[in-house]
């Protein structure tokens, strides 16, 4: 008997071109969905009549309640080594087994960038003008050589937001809770001595932190409050790490300079959400990411996890623990690289 698989989120319709699914044609059926399931009920009656899906990053919830109405559900492949949305002791106790992906940091390493440069120049606005006929010029850039860089996080994807901004000929300095000096003195940046001091100094911030019950909210009223009137902030991390409403009213209230945001608390974004319309504001859809290299190896790495759960080996089982699977993380891979 055919099994059938469901790809989640395949709203560019790449996911079966993009990887070579003929290691399993033979015994799965895949139906790929370019919309997204808004909530439990959708999903469940979306999903009932699939063996495997294959969902992208966090952005699909499989708690205990759902995982209960699928009684079909055998695998679940996630895009990633981490994924704080599943409930795996609901998927082990209705016998689903769980598998992840590698992922690069590149690609949101270089979306950062995309972001903090459009911010800094204009592009946008600058770029619409030309098109549309408006004014010659309209901005006056700000400069990134001998401007202060501050990271909120350097991790992995910190780190190489932190390799460019040196080579702008930025001054760059990073806290979080648990950097050490040791670890700012071996990537070449300041040390900040608080996350206020940090905020207070910076240019432009950016956040590479990942999401936990430490970092939820870390950046609200009284935090970007501290910014500079003329600061940028960029946030590809998470959305929940800075208070939206917070920072709503410093955009429309004119007290930073501008945002550069790939993050929501609501993702696919309404049509009617303020973060569409707020000023000072450039956004993206969550590219971070969303890159060639970055789909072929989610969704190639998703045949294989398939084939080989269908050949009784599964691999890179989540979530992983020393006991479980030497195979999860290749040391080449860059699937654990923190935000």
């Amino acid at each position: 008997m055919r099994l059938r698989c469901a790809v989640l989120d395949d709203f560019q319709r790449v996911a079966t071109g993009i990887a070579d699914w003929s290691p399993v044609a033979d015994d799965v059926d895949v139906v790929s969905f370019g919309t997204h399931f808004a909530g439990e009920d959708a999903l469940a009656a979306a999903l009932t009549d699939f063996d495997i899906v294959v969902t992208l990053r966090e952005r699909v919830a499989f708690p205990g309640s759902l995982i209960a109405r699928l009684p079909r559900l055998r695998l679940l492949v996630a895009s990633g080594m981490r994924n704080s949305v599943i409930d795996y002791a609901a998927a082990e106790a209705h016998g689903v087994t769980v598998c992840g992906t590698a992922s690069s940091s590149t690609p949101p390493v270089e979306l950062t960038w995309a972001l903090l440069l459009g911010l800094a120049r204009g592009i946008v606005e600058e770029g619409t003008g030309l098109r549309e006929g408006g004014p010659w010029q309209r901005t006056v850039g700000a400069d990134l050589h001998g401007r202060h860089l501050g990271l909120l996080g350097l991790g992995r994807i910190g780190a190489r937001v932190a390799a460019v901004g040196l080579a702008f000929g930025m001054r760059v300095s990073a806290w979080s809770q648990n950097l050490t000096r040791e670890r700012a003195d071996e990537v070449g940046v300041e040390h900040a001595p608080s996350k206020e001091a940090l905020l207070r100094e910076a240019d432009f911030v950016s956040v590479h932190l990942a999401l936990g019950d430490r970092t939820r909210g870390l950046l609200g009223p009284a935090e970007l409050a501290l910014l500079k009137p003329t600061a940028y902030l960029v946030n590809t991390s998470r959305a929940a790490i800075v208070d939206q409403d917070a920072l709503l009213a410093a955009l429309h209230g004119g007290r930073i300079a501008g945002a550069g945001v790939d993050v929501f608390d609501t993702e696919p974004l309404p049509a009617g959400h303020p973060m569409r319309t707020a000023p000072r504001l450039l956004a993206t859809p969550h590219l971070g990411y969303v890159s060639q290299a970055n789909y072929a190896t989610y969704y190639g790495q998703a045949v294989e996890a398939i084939r080989a759960y269908l050949d009784g080996s599964p691999v890179r089982r989540l979530p992983v623990s020393p006991a479980r699977d030497a195979q999860a993380v290749p040391a080449r891979t860059e699937s654990t690289g923190r935000r």
